[in-house]
C-alpha cells in the first residue's frame, strides 16, 4: 500500500473550504495509508478540526517570506499538492518545496514555468458544482470519487453541547437566521430579515428564532425573545451551535455550507447568473430549498452585479413565500 503524502491547499473563504472537505475522505479510501495535510487560513482551520481523514492542519502564515514558506512545506516531504485556488506565492512555494507532483487551476504563466499540472473550469458552462470541480484534482490521479458531499465532524462532547442547546428550548423547532453574507452573494435586506423574525414570532410560537450571525447587524440586534447564539464565538463554537438547528435561513454563504455539511436543513437565496447559481454553489447532502427569483424579475430588475442585488420586488422572496417554503421543510422533518 502506497504511503503517499498529500497537501490540500484551500486558502480562501469559509464556504470554499467547506466544499473541499470531502477530498481527504476520497483520498483515504483509495490510499488508506496516506498522510493528508490541509493548508488553510487561520480562520477556516476549525472546519477541518477532528476530521478523521486529515492528519495535520497547517496554518498559512502570510508574514513568511517565500523561502520560509517553502522551507516549512519542504519539511513535510509531500508527494502531491492540490492548490485549489491559484496564487503565485503559493505556487512558487510548492515548487521550491520540491513537491514532485503539483496540481493547480487554470493557465497561469507561473504554473507553466514551474511545470505545474492543471485542471480547468470551462467557464461554468455545464452547471457543475464547485465541490465537483474540487474533485477534478483527484481525477487527475485517476481517482473517481464516490461522493462530493462536504463533511464536518463533531466530537462526542460537541454533540452533547448541541443536545443541551436543543433541550434548553424545550422541544421547540430551532430556526436559524443568518442575515449577513459578507458581500459574497445576493441577499435580502436586513430589514426584511427583521420583518421575517417578527412574523415568525407572531404566527409560529412553536418555533424559536436564533440569530446566527457572528456580527449581528444593528437592525436586528437586541430583539425580544431572540437568542444570538454565535455572538463572541469562535468558528468551532459556531459550528457546534449550527448543528443544533432544525433549519437555517440565509443567503448563499459560508454558514449555509456549514449547515449542509452538518446535515442541517437549509433555505437559501440564490441568483441565477452562471457564477452564482445553486447548480454551482448550492448546499449538498442535506434537505434544502433554494429560492431563485422568477425569470421576469431578473430580466427587468437585475442590477447586473449580484453583490448589490437585494431581490427587491421578487415575488419568490417575499416574507410570506419564505415562510411557506420554510414550513414545507419543517413538516417533513
Amino acid at each position: 500500500m502506497k504511503n503517499y503524502r498529500f497537501l490540500i491547499v484551500r486558502q480562501d473563504r469559509i464556504g470554499d473550504a467547506v466544499l473541499s472537505t470531502s477530498l481527504p475522505h476520497e483520498i483515504k479510501k483509495n490510499y488508506p495509508s496516506s498522510f493528508i495535510a490541509v493548508l488553510v487560513r487561520d480562520y477556516t482551520k476549525d472546519i477541518f478540526e477532528h476530521n478523521p481523514y486529515v492528519d495535520e492542519i497547517i496554518i498559512l502564515n502570510r508574514k513568511q517570506t517565500l523561502l520560509e514558506f517553502a522551507r516549512e512545506i519542504r519539511g513535510h516531504k509531500f508527494d502531491y499538492s492540490f492548490a485549489l485556488l491559484p496564487e503565485e506565492f503559493i505556487n512558487w512555494g510548492l515548487f521550491l518545496a520540491g513537491i514532485k507532483t503539483r496540481i493547480g487551476v487554470g493557465h497561469k504563466f507561473y504554473q507553466f514555468i514551474t511545470n505545474t499540472k492543471s485542471v480547468y473550469r470551462r467557464k461554468y458552462l455545464d452547471k457543475r458544482h464547485e465541490a465537483d470541480y474540487c474533485m477534478d484534482f483527484l481525477r487527475k490521479l485517476s481517482i473517481e470519487p464516490d461522493t462530493i458531499n462536504p463533511e464536518i465532524f463533531l466530537t462526542t462532547s460537541e454533540r452533547e453541547k448541541a443536545g443541551k442547546i436543543r433541550s434548553f428550548f424545550a422541544g421547540k423547532k430551532l430556526i436559524g437566521i443568518n442575515s449577513t453574507s459578507g458581500n459574497s452573494a445576493p441577499n435580502i435586506p436586513v430589514e426584511e430579515y427583521k420583518a421575517l423574525i417578527i412574523k415568525l414570532q407572531k404566527e409560529h410560537p412553536d418555533l424559536q428564532v436564533i440569530v446566527t450571525d457572528l456580527k449581528v447587524p444593528a437592525e436586528i440586534d437586541e430583539m425580544k425573545n431572540i437568542h444570538y447564539i454565535n455572538r463572541n464565538c469562535t468558528l468551532r463554537e459556531a459550528i457546534v451551535n449550527f448543528s443544533a438547528l432544525d433549519l437555517l435561513i440565509s443567503a448563499s454563504t459560508g454558514p449555509m455550507h456549514i449547515a449542509s455539511a452538518l446535515k442541517v436543513p437549509t433555505l437559501a437565496f440564490f441568483c441565477p447568473l452562471p457564477a452564482c447559481t445553486p447548480d454551482l454553489w448550492g448546499p449538498l447532502g442535506n434537505k434544502a430549498i433554494n429560492i431563485v427569483p422568477e425569470e421576469e424579475y431578473c430580466r427587468i430588475k437585475c442590477p447586473g452585479d449580484p453583490k448589490i442585488c437585494k431581490f427587491i420586488g421578487a415575488e419568490k422572496l417575499t416574507i410570506d413565500n419564505i415562510i411557506l417554503e420554510m414550513m414545507s421543510i419543517l413538516n417533513k422533518l
